[in-house]
């Protein structure tokens, strides 16, 4: 859901564009006294932000095209340089994740409650006050999935004391009610208390998603317990989840001391590593290397100090910053970027992200086959591209807020944009613009094949090729060859921290894996690019999606 100021109220199949003021929106000649007066510029449709993405991706394609025919040598060295850019990406990834995992290693040393009674002082909350509401949205998830997280919660430091859960139900699962009064028998004991919300189904405005989930929950914790309770917001930290996630046995002790030693502790998000190796070795062998690809990003991103982190599946804020930003949005899929977004500007560009160096275990889809497990993949790379929405969503907050363009703010943008757009846009010039000129222009090739087939060194004439042609191919070979072993150096990364196995690797699993490597850029161009691109020209011409939940099975 984007702003007030751009949202549409529906009565009776009559759309009606509405601002926060209910007033006439202000026309296009009030543009430059807006900005001058620092006001609100003049509403723009949803549907012209969200196909931001889109637009510039099929822009990209056309341009692409165009050029190849036209202008061959000139697209491919605009794709060398995106090529480059990519590789000095991975180069950068690769050493910000080997950083991360030193920082794990020297955080699970930590004793965390110690460290606490050592530097606490009289400006800080105490440790016993501090209380975890941790909301648990699900759907359709098997019951031991639901079992096997919360008795990773049941084993937090303290947990019968200072954890409370909500597990949050959706009324479109058939006996969500009988399966949340099993667990809460089960676990009563376990935690300071257990509750369940059954979310309702087809409620006006919202879609059935996490987002709406976790605010009804949200909603109803605040209004039944809270307020009832007369409950102070001051020490209450809020978490939300993943079904499937398992935390580090140590995390909720190492955000309770983050959380009290933070003077801005209501104008922070927490969020810790993701691992996606909670079912590593169910996972077809091929398809291992796109969950070592985004855990090492996803640590690099933590601790890369320039990069604006952000939150990601699980993650924590205080019900402080919760409640006045608004609670989670009803009609948003990725609800991840939108929150942190929303937050940030109820804060005035006040919040940030801090990292809890304890890596949780996420499940990653699987599939019967190779085929069934791209298929899977695919749909969840879908549902998470969704997320392009976000890049409309931070324009139109910072149209609708002026007074917080900021430096921060565009690093903020451009951060969200960033990876949005080089999946889509950038995918395009960096594959088209690298091939469709050779095609078009086959004497552009630093190689010709009758010329190579004839020659009596190949390697001497390939090498040559590439050091004569033009500087383009030059940049293309040595930005995928760089690639190419940072892919290997990431496999190295994730082997040395992946759960160890219960029987042996085979043979022919072994082989799929290292073939996995050379295959990378087919993969991502199959459950990366192609389902971001769809997602994409979806928000562009308004074709709503449904959340799916994927198959995790193991």
């Amino acid at each position: 859901m984007l702003t007030p100021l751009l949202q549409t109220r529906i009565f009776d199949k009559i759309i009606v564009p509405y601002t926060s003021n209910n007033k006439k929106p202000k026309q296009h000649s009030d543009i430059g006294r807006s900005l001058w007066s620092g006001a609100p510029l003049p509403p723009i449709p949803e549907r012209v932000l969200d196909g931001i993405p889109g637009f510039l991706a099929w822009l990209a394609l056309l341009l692409s095209i165009a050029s190849a025919v036209a202008f061959p040598r000139t697209l491919m060295f605009v794709a060398a340089i995106v090529a480059l850019y990519s590789a000095i990406r991975f180069l950068l990834a690769g050493i910000a994740n080997g950083r991360g995992i030193e920082k794990i290693a020297e955080w699970e040393q930590i004793d965390w409650h110690q460290k606490y009674l050592d530097e606490h002082d009289n400006t800080m909350p105490l440790w016993d006050d501090i209380h975890h509401v941790v909301i648990i949205p699900n759907y359709q998830e098997p019951l031991e999935i639901l079992q096997r997280t919360l008795d990773r919660l049941a084993i937090q430091y303290n947990a019968s004391q200072s954890i409370s859960i909500i597990l949050a139900m959706e009324g479109g699962e058939p006996e969500s009610n009988q399966k949340a009064e099993y667990l809460v028998g089960k676990y009563k004991n376990a935690f300071a208390n257990i509750y369940y919300t059954v979310h309702p189904r087809g409620l006006v405005g919202e879609m059935q998603c996490k987002s709406a989930n976790q605010s009804w929950a949200a909603r109803w914790y605040i209004n039944t317990i809270i307020r009832k309770q007369n409950l102070s917001l001051e020490n209450i930290i809020v978490t939300t989840m993943d079904a499937d996630t398992r935390w580090h046995t140590r995390h909720f002790e190492a955000l309770t001391y983050h959380f009290i030693t933070n003077p801005d502790r209501h104008k922070t998000f927490w969020q810790a590593p993701i691992r996606y190796h909670g079912n590593i070795w169910q996972v077809n062998p091929l398809m291992r290397i796109i969950n070592t690809y985004a855990t090492a990003f996803e640590l690099a991103y933590l601790t890369f100090s320039w990069w604006t982190a952000m939150p990601m599946s699980s993650y924590s804020l205080s019900m402080k910053l919760l409640e006045k930003s608004g609670n989670w949005d009803t009609d948003v899929i990725a609800d991840e970027w939108h929150m942190m977004i929303k937050a940030y500007f109820a804060q005035d560009g006040g919040v940030q992200l801090d990292a809890i160096y304890l890596p949780f275990l996420a499940d990653s889809t699987t599939g019967n086959n190779v085929l069934d497990s791209i298929r899977n993949r695919y749909s969840q790379t879908l549902r998470h591209a969704w997320g392009s929405k976000e890049v409309g969503y931070m324009i139109a907050k910072l149209i609708e807020n002026p007074h917080v363009i900021s430096f921060k703010s565009l690093k903020l943008l451009f951060r969200i944009a960033h990876d949005i757009l080089l999946a889509g846009a950038g995918w395009i010039i960096l594959t088209v613009g690298s091939q469709l000129p050779v095609l078009f222009h086959p004497n552009i090739a630093p190689i010709q094949l009758d010329e190579f087939l004839a020659s009596p060194n190949k390697i001497s004439f390939v090498v040559e090729g590439f050091l004569t042609s033009d500087p383009a191919w030059l940049l293309l070979a040595i930005s995928s060859i760089t690639m190419i072993l940072l892919v290997v150096v990431f496999q190295y990364q994730d082997y040395k921290v992946r759960p160890k196995r219960i029987a042996p690797m085979t043979i022919k699993e072994g082989f799929l894996e290292v073939l996995s490597i050379p295959f990378m850029l087919l993969l991502t161009l199959l459950v990366v690019a192609m389902p971001t691109l769809v997602a994409q020209t979806r928000l562009l011409l308004g074709i709503p999606l449904q959340f799916i939940v994927t198959d995790k099975s193991t």
